[in-house]
Formats: C-alpha cells, sequence, structure tokens
C-alpha cells in the first residue's frame, strides 16, 4: 500500500510538468502571429535551459568537491582505522561502509542541486531497505555478531573454544557470517556468528598456563600424609610442571567405599594434554611401586542352588 502510494506521487509529479508544458504550448497557440508564438515558446524554454544549465555547472562542482572531499576522509579514516587494534579485515569491512555511506550521501547532494525531487525516491529506498532487512533477519543477526567478535575479540584465529552448545575446536577463521573451527578428529565445524556472540563460549588456550586436578580414590587404610607426600613428589620430579606455581594434595571429599585426593599442579597451556597423560599413568607406576591400593567398586554375588533353599 505504501510502495503504491509513493509510486502515485511520482507520477503526480511528471504529470504537473507535463501539464505546465501544455499551458505554455497553448498560450502560444492562442497568439496571433508566429513571432509571438516563438517568443512564447523561447521565452518559457530558455528560462528552463538557463536555469537547467545553471543546475548543471553547479552539480558538476559539488561532484567534483564532493569527490575530493571523500577522499581525504577516508585516507584519514584509514590511517585511524589501522593505527587501532581492530583486525584487518573489520578495518576493510568499516571503511568500505563509510566509503558507500558518503558516496550515497554525495549522489543525493548532486541530484538535489541538479533540482531533482528526491522525497518520493528516498522514500521508495527506505520501504525496499525495511523489506530486505526483515527478509534477510538471520543474515543481518550473524553479520552484526561478526562485526562484534571481530572487534572485542573474545577468541582469534589458532584459539581452541567451546561454545554453549556443544561445538568444541581450534579456530581456523573468523568471516563476517560464519566462523570455523576445526576439530580434534579433523572435522570442519561452521558455526554462524550470532550463535555465537549471544552465547558463553570458553577459550581454553586465552592464557598461557592452566591448572589441572587430578583426582585419586586410594583406600581407607592408607596413610595420607604418605600418599600426600609421594604426589607431590611425583608432580615435583615432572619436567612439564610449573615449579614456580603451586602444587598441593590434599583430602578432597570422603567417598563411602575410599577416600578422594586431589593433586593440582600448574602448566603451560600447550603442554596441557601431554602432562595429563603422562602424571596419571606416572601416579598409577608409582602407586604400585609403594603398594597403595586404588580401590574400585565390587560387586558380591551369591547364587543360591534349589537344593540349598530347601534345607533353609
Amino acid at each position: 500500500m505504501q510502495i503504491s502510494h509513493i509510486y502515485m506521487s511520482i507520477l503526480g509529479e511528471a504529470e504537473t510538468d507535463v501539464s505546465a508544458v501544455n499551458e505554455v504550448i497553448s498560450e502560444a497557440a492562442s497568439e496571433g502571429n508566429a513571432s509571438a508564438r516563438l517568443n512564447v515558446l523561447f521565452g518559457y524554454f530558455g528560462d528552463k535551459i538557463r536555469e537547467l544549465g545553471s543546475n548543471l555547472l553547479a552539480g558538476i562542482i559539488v561532484a567534483v568537491i564532493g569527490w575530493y572531499v571523500i577522499k581525504l576522509i577516508c585516507k584519514a579514516c584509514k590511517k585511524l582505522l589501522y593505527k587501532s587494534r581492530l583486525d584487518d579485515s573489520v578495518s576493510d569491512f568499516l571503511l568500505a561502509i563509510i566509503k558507500i555511506i558518503l558516496r550515497i550521501v554525495l549522489f543525493i547532494t548532486i541530484a538535489t542541486t541538479l533540482g531533482i525531487q528526491m522525497t518520493s525516491f528516498l522514500t521508495l529506498l527506505a520501504s525496499a531497505g525495511l523489506a530486505i532487512s526483515l527478509s534477510l533477519q538471520g543474515c543481518l543477526t550473524n553479520f552484526a555478531g561478526g562485526v562484534l567478535i571481530l572487534i572485542l575479540k573474545p577468541f582469534t584465529v589458532g584459539d581452541y573454544i567451546v561454545d554453549s552448545s556443544g561445538h568444541e575446536g581450534t579456530v581456523t577463521s573468523i568471516d563476517i557470517i560464519y566462523t570455523r573451527l576445526l576439530t580434534v578428529d579433523n572435522r570442519s565445524v561452521v558455526i554462524p556468528n550470532g550463535n555465537l556472540a549471544n552465547s558463553t563460549v570458553t577459550n581454553v588456550t586465552k592464557e598461557s598456563i592452566r591448572r589441572i586436578d587430578f583426582n585419586i580414590s586410594i583406600n581407607y587404610s592408607e596413610n595420607i600424609e604418605k600418599v600426600r607426600g609421594i604426589l607431590e613428589s611425583t608432580a615435583k620430579n615432572h619436567p612439564l610442571v610449573l615449579q614456580d606455581h603451586e602444587i598441593s594434595a590434599f583430602v578432597n571429599k570422603f567417598d563411602p567405599s575410599a577416600i578422594d585426593m586431589t593433586l593440582r599442579v600448574w602448566v603451560k597451556t600447550e603442554d596441557y594434554w601431554t602432562l595429563k597423560a603422562q602424571l596419571q599413568e606416572l601416579i598409577k607406576v608409582t602407586f604400585d611401586q609403594c603398594d597403595i591400593i586404588i580401590p574400585y567398586d565390587k560387586l558380591d554375588v551369591n547364587i543360591v542352588t534349589d537344593e540349598e533353599d530347601k534345607k533353609k
């Protein structure tokens, strides 16, 4: 309904111009001789041509000056963006948006200088933009999420992340619409940026060091001080454990069938999985050498035969 109203408005403006020309032609036709008719026609169209010429000259001047000003503004914006800490892709994208906006403003200014009525055209353009934005709502959400990720940098290419949906892997690329992950089993996962921007994301490799907690169960008959000393000594002798950070072993809780102890150590992020595998194996080997029993759940099953059941 709104578009049809705009269309009728444009047609109305065109009909007004045609009516004005028809009136001049009718006025010229009513004159008695040919000389008077030509004077009327030349007078009207001469004024229009002079007006058009002056508008055209003004439009050319505005175009030249405006284009030069846009170049200066873009050059200044480019310096500011590249001096900032923004990602290069974000800087290029923002610079392209600035150029487009400035050129649209220049186009509207030139059209207005030439005497073109832009009101109806701008209204039609705004209505079309609204319709397009509604139809591309999902893409725009992902687009906005991509811009936020590239500007705020909750993670970068090369980081290992885990999102709230359970997707995890190493970030291989961050595009405007999608982020791509590579899993440990070499699968490529493509996640919309809108999901990442509106959910919890754990950046596993953001910090340079991480803490590992080992939970070990021992028998109630074991000596806690002895076990604590073995755990701390095993950790201190491992080359990947950061010795300048706290190494501690303590009783975490009492389970029904075992004492649950915890060993805490710090490691460089890149050595996390290597240390975790090696230290777990080393703890088991050391416990076996020191006769430390690691309990496990047992189930006793008594089978009663029919004869035994009758005796009872």
